[in-house]
């Protein structure tokens, strides 16, 4: 590894032991030593030429390559100088999807520290359990979105600083006023290569959260991967989408993708489909990421006069893209939709479609410098045609912050995903299942164990256990069968009492949409929840 510029090591420190990594493939992503990626969308880019080219869309204005790369070292200067941040030192945002979380994002990443972008429906919990894992020292917040983050504050022993900036377009917050009188030169910290930029939060199943650790490198690798070789994306381009930016399948399809090439991003707080439809119509957006749930809804506007035509690549991830979708946008567009997987742990997607390469119920092949197996629980490859375990080498890969289940998630040198594929005889992949208890609901990953321990904290709840239940809107939605306390009744105002439990203690999305009541969960002897029968009774 390169010599960090992190005075803070905290982030290098809890690095997993080599030994414990997944074998890197870098043949073809060479980069200096030195490199700090906010520089490399930014300022590099205004001097290739693209300083008056449109970079953001968003609350009712443009922003341009110059003004975003002057806006961020302005920013970053005050977090320098009157903040405190010092290289290394963890930086949380939070925000909803607007140009300035992006520019706060940048700027802290020029000033050195490593970022954790966060959404804004998670509570102060969930907050405070972010902030102690990685022992976040700053909170930048949008100003309309304070209430939790100063209630995580209070609970928190490291958290030193919470600072609010303006999401909208008015820059009247604590951190806009602090930049306001900045020069816009900057010198960003000189990071190293391989440097940790970002952690990506992923709960997992269990519902303790894991940070994935991405080093400056691997955020312009995704983009000179995947976004170079499957999108063709040009400075012509203009992206809109809805995940969020604290998803990293949000941050590179909505930030890094199209500012690595010169491209505009349309950046919408509430990503709803009419929101999307609206903003591709206006701004002639060309590049779609959203889940298969909103392209259904695109697809009905359509039919009502929508013109989407603008729109060259649509592409789906977050969960199964069903046959009759995929087939009636293409019927309707002329177009192919691109469905692909990707997982935090490997940053962004890695088996895509191509537009000259895609086929109904298939993810595609490896993008360019990943390869794949299906294996056995032993690693051992499976037959073409049998379904198993997924398994993944590439640039990109899995580094748990001070996790131990980074063993879990790499066996051998291999990254396993913890989905199940089968490869046919032509090299496709061919998505099964979730090997393991996450819930996708229309893009979003719950963790079943975090919604139980949600349920259980009320006392009307005895028992409970939470399941995916197939839904033709959503892919799937939380299911929670609960045994109830004996003075609670079964009834649909007890259903709504919990529903709004759950939304009042962990971001609202998880909450369960369907409550059965039961007298008994099914267990086995030595009383393990059996899940499967749940499912099997839907």
């Amino acid at each position: 590894m390169q010599p960090s510029a992190h005075v803070d090591s905290f982030s290098r420190d809890n690095l997993p032991p080599l030994d414990s990594w997944p074998d890197l493939i870098l043949d073809g992503f060479e980069y200096p030593d030195r490199l700090n990626v906010a520089v490399e969308i930014t300022d590099k880019m205004v001097e290739k030429g693209f300083g008056d080219h449109t970079a953001l869309i968003g609350n009712g204005r443009r922003r341009s390559y110059k003004e975003m790369a002057d806006w961020t070292n302005k920013l970053a200067r005050a977090m320098v100088e009157d903040l405190g941040v010092e290289p290394g030192n963890r930086v949380l945002i939070r925000s909803a999807n607007n140009p300035a979380m992006v520019a706060c994002w940048l700027a802290a990443t020029k000033a050195g520290a490593v970022v954790v972008n966060t959404m804004p429906m998670l509570r102060a919990g969930e907050l405070t359990a972010i902030v102690d894992k990685a022992e976040i020292s700053h909170a930048i917040c949008d100003t309309r979105l304070m209430d939790e983050m100063t209630a995580c504050a209070k609970t928190s022993r490291f958290l030193k600083s919470v600072v609010g900036f303006d999401g909208t377009s008015n820059h009247d917050a604590e951190l806009d006023r602090l930049a306001l009188e900045k020069p816009v030169q900057f010198q960003a910290v000189d990071t190293a290569v391989d440097d940790v930029a970002l952690l990506g939060f992923t709960s997992g199943t269990t519902g303790s959260p894991k940070a994935t650790m991405h080093f400056h490198r691997d955020l312009l690798i995704i983009a000179d991967g995947y976004a170079r070789e499957v999108l063709n994306v040009t400075p012509e381009d203009v992206f809109v989408g809805s995940p969020p930016l604290a998803f990293t399948f949000g941050l590179g399809g909505l930030a890094i993708f199209p500012l690595r090439f010169g491209a505009a991003a349309t950046l919408l707080e509430t990503a709803s489909p009419p929101n999307m439809i609206e903003i591709i119509e206006k701004y002639k957006a060309t590049v779609c990421f959203t889940a298969p749930t909103a392209y259904r809804a695109m697809l009905v506007a359509m039919d009502g006069g929508a013109d989407l035509s603008s729109l060259r690549a649509a592409v789906s991830a977050g969960e199964t893209l069903p046959a009759p979708v995929y087939h009636e946008w293409q019927e309707k567009t002329g177009k192919p939709m691109l469905d692909g997987i990707g997982a935090t742990e490997m940053l962004h997607i890695f088996i895509s479609n191509r537009f000259n390469d895609h086929r109904a119920a298939c993810t595609g092949k490896p993008v360019t410098g990943y390869r794949v197996r299906v294996v056995d629980a032993g690693g051992q490859e499976l037959p073409r045609g049998e379904v198993g375990h997924l398994a993944v080498q590439g640039p990109t890969g899995c580094r748990y912050l001070a996790d131990e289940r980074q063993a879990v998630y790499v066996k051998d040198g291999w990254n396993i995903t913890g989905d199940s594929f089968s490869m046919d005889d032509d090299g496709y992949l061919h998505f099964a299942a979730r090997n393991d208890d996450m819930i996708i609901s229309s893009g979003y990953n719950i963790a079943g164990p975090e919604v139980e321990a949600a349920l259980l904290a009320h006392p009307s709840v005895l028992e409970c256990a939470v399941v995916a239940k197939p839904d033709e809107q959503r892919g799937s939605i939380v299911q929670a069968h609960v045994v109830l306390a004996n003075d609670a009744t079964k009834n649909e105002s007890t259903i709504k009492l919990l529903q709004d439990h759950v939304k009042a203690s962990i971001a609202p999305f998880k909450y369960p949409r369907d409550i059965q009541f039961v007298d008994a969960l099914p267990k086995t002897a030595t009383g393990k929840i059996q899940r499967f029968a749940l499912r099997e009774k839907q």
